[in-house]
């Protein structure tokens, strides 16, 4: 019986390895790497395994041809985009259908300029509570007391739509005056509130008011992307811009980039991220619109070509399985105005169930880089990542313990948010899989910018409700 048991052993450890050794056997290695969709750009090619046991047939041919070699099959895309199925055969029988698509090759300009950036928020949002003084009793905030909370978005006051802080700030003391009770229309995620308020009169400025901080806009600076001109669109920063008391995004209202000049360089170290110092004039002219805060950045509409491209035409993007690790380039600005190469790492692809900003962790390699900045520094987020001559990313955060490294994001990810505001539809989108490290910190816009020699919070406008 033990003998029995023994042998029945040994044959279960044989099937097992066995079971191994045909699964890396190069006869069945097709059947394990096949995508279940292959893209590829029109003039472009993509290898397949090939295998001396199974054959590729086309079946349709009208927008790929095909070259077989022992070791490979070697896919070209036409002229023309569309669809075709790629059929693996054990003889006669299919053993598995491969859908492939043909897309059409889309170029931009690289950017890598310093842009100033100020973003009007779509209604006043609410970032805390203050107590107010009143003759006869403790301080109250009436605003927190009628249940609003923070991160809310005051979108109307009576009925008048609101696009400053000021504009509350006078509506209520003119209720208060009149010893009325105002009605706020309050945005808190997608569900819409109306809250009536009765302002009181603060003991030590006689004035009216809430109880109430909010602010209306952010203002910073930070990185260009790319310019579309076919679509006259823009992305910038690879990540979204939040409020920097409640930390959550900025829904856009509106708001303005404007060029910029960088002045000096907080060095970024271990514990200590460094910041990108530039000035922009307060009433300079605009280079483009912002109408979406996402994400994956900021996104708008600009009339024409950028200033201090590199590049004097523009270049293809790269579809995300495109992108490898391996040396690469950013461009970005040090000093001035002037745009800049330098030599990058991607280390890692980082795999995603749906598109996130952290796509892909880089390294920055660039000698006179690491001198100037210590690696990535606040400010650079958006700065443009070229490999193998292709738009792939931009830079969106930095390790606080080791600036030199850092995550960028998918160009195609930037692509589809500005696609989504002009309402295109999209297509072809594929994601990727892995689970993402969380050792980051976010590179927000720069903490300081200078207006007219006069250093002031990336959210200047801070008010206490009257």
């Amino acid at each position: 019986m033990k003998r029995r048991d023994t042998m029945r052993l040994w044959l279960s450890l044989l099937a097992v390895l066995g079971t191994l050794l045909m699964l890396r056997s190069p006869y069945l290695s097709p059947l394990l790497s096949l995508p279940d969709e292959l893209r590829i750009v029109v003039g472009e090619q993509k290898q397949l395994a090939q295998s001396p046991l199974f054959r590729w047939v086309l079946r349709q041919g009208e927008a790929l041809t095909m070259r077989s070699t022992p070791t490979f099959l070697e896919a070209t895309a036409k002229d023309a985009p569309g669809e075709e199925t790629i059929d693996l055969k054990l003889g006669s029988l299919i053993v598995r259908s491969v859908n492939v698509q043909v897309l059409p090759e889309r170029k931009v300009y690289p950017g890598g300029q310093s842009i100033g950036v100020k973003l009007r928020s779509a209604g006043i949002m609410v970032v805390g509570y203050k107590k107010v003084p009143i003759a006869d009793g403790p301080p109250v905030s009436p605003a927190e007391a009628a249940s609003i909370k923070v991160g809310d978005r005051i979108a109307r006051i009576d009925g008048q739509e609101l696009k400053e802080a000021t504009e509350l700030t006078r509506i209520v003391e003119k209720a208060g005056r009149s010893g009325k009770t105002v009605t706020l229309e309050v945005m808190r995620g997608t569900e819409r509130l109306t809250v009536p308020i009765k302002p009181v009169l603060d003991s030590q400025d006689n004035t009216f008011k809430l109880g109430l901080f909010v602010r209306d806009s952010a203002a910073g600076v930070g990185t260009f992307t790319f310019y579309d001109p076919e679509k006259q669109t823009y992305g910038a920063l690879g990540h979204v811009i939040s409020d920097l008391d409640t930390n959550r995004p900025i829904v856009a209202g509106g708001g303005a980039i404007l060029p910029s000049l960088v002045t000096s360089i907080d060095r970024g170290e271990a514990g200590k991220p460094g910041a990108i110092r530039a000035v922009f004039p307060e009433d300079g002219s605009p280079l483009g619109t912002i109408e979406r805060n996402s994400a994956y950045g900021i996104f708008g509409r600009i009339a024409e070509m950028p200033s201090h491209l590199l590049y004097s035409e523009p270049i293809p993007v790269a579809l995300a399985e495109d992108v490898h690790e391996g040396q690469a380039e950013i461009r970005t600005v040090i000093d001035g105005q002037t745009v800049e190469r330098f030599t990058i790492e991607i280390e890692k692809i980082v795999e995603q169930k749906v598109p996130t900003t952290k796509s892909m962790i880089i390294r920055v390699t660039d000698p006179r880089l690491l001198e100037k900045t210590g690696g990535i520094v606040q400010g650079m987020s958006g700065s443009p990542i070229i490999q193998d001559g292709k738009l792939v990313g931009a830079v969106t955060h930095v390790f606080v313990n080791d600036p030199t490294r850092g995550y960028g994001v998918l160009i195609e990810w930037m692509l589809q948010e500005s696609d989504r505001m002009l309402g295109t539809r999209l297509q072809h989108t594929r994601d990727k899989r892995v689970e993402s490290p969380l050792f980051f910190n976010a590179v927000v816009l720069s903490k300081y910018v200078d207006h007219s020699e006069e250093f002031v919070r990336l959210c200047p406008t801070l008010l206490s409700l009257r």
